[in-house]
């Protein structure tokens, strides 16, 4: 009994577990200052293993098997990573599917730099903060580096930053990055007012700025192809209780609250990088002849079909039917001869019934889903269009009619030509004889 017990009790903790998660840090006080941001993670289930970013004995896999499926990065002074781990491993753990958060300051080092510059993004300079004289925080030093940031900035997607309705006005303070706009895979999670700009605040403006207004951006994200996540933050102070925990009042006025919305986004994001939020699964394709049950060894032109399949999204931990009226079907012979809405007419499924183009060949059933926010779904089927067999053409095809009465009208002139050629004929004899 005793053992049964332990079985289920051990089920239940690898159950509700979300993973190993590798905490890396520049030392021990930011575990202190960033406990709210580390308990929330904990409460969901996530095994925080805490390190010294320089330690010795870092390690992300063993024996070609990864500890760890997250790794947190709040390490922004870090030269150089300890152990094993450098720029290169933690690229092939995204490589492998691994899910990467990393949170600088204006004194990120190179090797931040060097790991961002692999996901897409280049972090301002060292010593860099971003600037804006209108929309400050009245707790500022006067440098106007604490700035406060509407919800306006935020990405339009629920699924990674939360909803905007009723949100809190932000804090940050830190380094500005910039993002590829020519990469499709990363993501401007949030962004700086048109007033603001990365510089060095002690140093008068003598070049023209590294990042300026709605270009720089406060926190990037990046899904890879393989769906792997990545998150990179100007800010560290951005995840931090005082940030968590302040009230917010623009120094120009207009803008305040008694807390800022930082906790809730922070929240949010390492929902959506950690892959609680947005991640989707095929569950079932089906395809067949409308009326029939079970799939043919290949199609006929023009053959009515009807294809199915079920999309699932993982919400609270479980795998519930994902809602959407955008998800799309494509029947593909090198290019799509049928492109349509996938309708969903039960809760668990979405069908729609098409007629197979009128050309033969070798086909496939695509589902080619791919949303801001939302784990890429590519689902393949391929299957064989075949010609209409001999006995399968209709004996007498209405748009030939015209052939036909060419045909049969034809027939009937030489027949009536011959009964005339030969009439006279018979009477040219008669009368020659009769002569």
């Amino acid at each position: 009994m005793k053992l049964l017990i332990l079985l289920i009790c051990t089920l239940f903790a690898w159950v509700k577990s979300q993973g190993n998660t590798l905490v890396l840090l520049d030392n021990q006080v930011i575990r202190e200052t960033h406990s709210i941001f580390f308990k929330s993670l904990q409460e969901r289930g996530y095994t925080l293993n805490f390190k010294i970013a320089d330690d010795s004995s870092l390690v992300l896999s063993k024996y070609g098997e990864y500890l760890y499926e997250n790794l947190i990065i709040f390490a922004p002074a870090v030269e150089e990573f300890g152990g094993s781990l450098n720029v290169d491993t933690i690229t092939q753990f995204v490589d492998e599917g691994g899910n990467v958060l990393v949170a600088g300051n204006s004194g990120t080092g190179d090797v931040l730099r060097e790991l961002a510059s692999e996901c897409g993004f280049e972090v301002d300079e060292e010593g860099a903060f971003v600037i804006d004289h209108l929309n400050y925080d009245v707790s500022d030093e006067g440098q106007h580096t604490k700035l406060v940031i509407t919800p306006d900035n935020l990405i339009d997607a629920p699924v990674i930053v939360g909803s905007k309705k009723d949100a809190k006005p932000l804090l940050y303070q830190g380094t500005g990055i910039l993002a590829d706009p020519e990469n499709p895979l990363v993501l401007p999670l949030l962004t700086a007012d048109s007033t603001s700009y990365s510089y060095i605040p002690e140093q008068p403006i003598k070049e023209y700025p590294h990042a300026v207004g709605k270009d720089t951006v406060l926190i990037a994200g990046l899904q890879a192809r393989n769906n792997a996540r990545v998150v990179f933050s100007g800010s560290l102070s951005f995840f931090s209780d005082e940030f968590f925990t302040s009230p917010v009042e623009k120094a120009q006025g207009g803008l305040k609250a008694e807390m800022s919305g930082n906790r809730d986004v922070a929240f949010a994001v390492s929902q959506w990088v950690f892959k609680e939020h947005g991640q989707l699964r095929v569950r079932s394709v089906k395809h067949s002849k409308v009326g029939e049950e079970k799939p043919p060894s290949s199609y006929t032109i023009m053959d009515d079909v009807i294809y199915k399949i079920g999309i699932d999204i993982l919400e609270d931990g479980e795998w519930k039917p994902f809602r959407a009226n955008d998800v799309q079907l494509e029947f593909v012979r090198i290019d799509p001869f049928v492109r349509i809405n996938l309708q969903r007419n039960s809760p668990s499924e979405y069908e729609v019934t098409f007629k197979i183009p009128d050309v033969y060949g070798v086909y496939q059933f695509k589902v080619d889903y791919d949303r801001v926010g939302y784990t890429r779904i590519y689902n393949t089927t391929q299957v064989s269009v075949r010609p209409l067999q001999h006995t399968q053409y209709e004996r007498f095809i209405a748009c030939a009619y015209p052939y036909y009465a060419g045909a049969f009208s034809m027939m009937a002139g030489v027949f009536l030509f011959s009964i005339v050629f030969l009439h006279l004929k018979d009477d040219d004899v008669k009368k020659s004889k009769s002569e």
